[in-house]
């Protein structure tokens, strides 16, 4: 039996429905979504690192390059090597999240 789990990306509101078989990223994209950055898809690049605010999930192995242990014990992971196990709550990490923010929101002096 494949569970299916909500995820909400914080900073848009944007939710999702991912197979617990599937990894958030892969889960994002098959639907059309957008909201976590994409890179390589592989757990090389770092670029879809997200910090899971509330919810189980199991991960796969990531990166040390991308990604401290301290960083993972903290939540922050990345979408392409984490499978939710209940539905959840996530943030986009680092300066790719910065354009999930609609224009009105951003200052004027961060647009410039």
């Amino acid at each position: 039996m494949v569970g299916k789990f909500s995820i909400r990306i914080e900073e848009s509101g944007e939710t999702f429905a991912c197979a617990d078989s599937q990894n958030l990223l892969r889960g994002m994209e098959q639907l059309g979504r957008r909201g976590i950055p994409v890179g390589c898809r592989g757990g090389g690049c770092g670029v879809c690192k997200v910090h899971v605010k509330s919810g189980a999930y199991e991960t796969r192995k990531m990166s040390r390059a991308c990604l401290s242990e301290a960083e993972e014990a903290a939540g922050i992971v990345l979408a392409c090597k984490v499978f939710p196990r209940s539905d959840l709550s996530v943030s986009v990490v680092g300066k790719m999240g910065r354009t999930l923010v609609p224009a009105a929101e951003t200052p004027l002096s961060a647009r410039l």
